[in-house]
């Protein structure tokens, strides 16, 4: 089974990509993660190192 991740970061993670279609990249993790940290106030390493993750693999999905 897969990881489940919670749904504060499904949501941060589809509200960036609605806001900024442009700014994200399907395949390069360290680009989204600075991204995420210019973008949010998010103040943790690991919650930003999740979204990012996530981006990755919702915009991997095609959706």
């Amino acid at each position: 089974m897969g990881n489940i991740r919670p749904t504060y970061i499904k949501r941060v993670a589809i509200e960036l990509i609605d806001k900024f279609p442009d700014e994200f990249k399907s395949d390069d993790y360290e680009h989204n993660k600075k991204m995420v940290e210019e973008l949010t106030n998010v103040e943790s390493n690991m919650m930003r190192n999740k979204i990012a993750g996530y981006i990755i693999r919702y915009l991997n999905r095609g959706n």
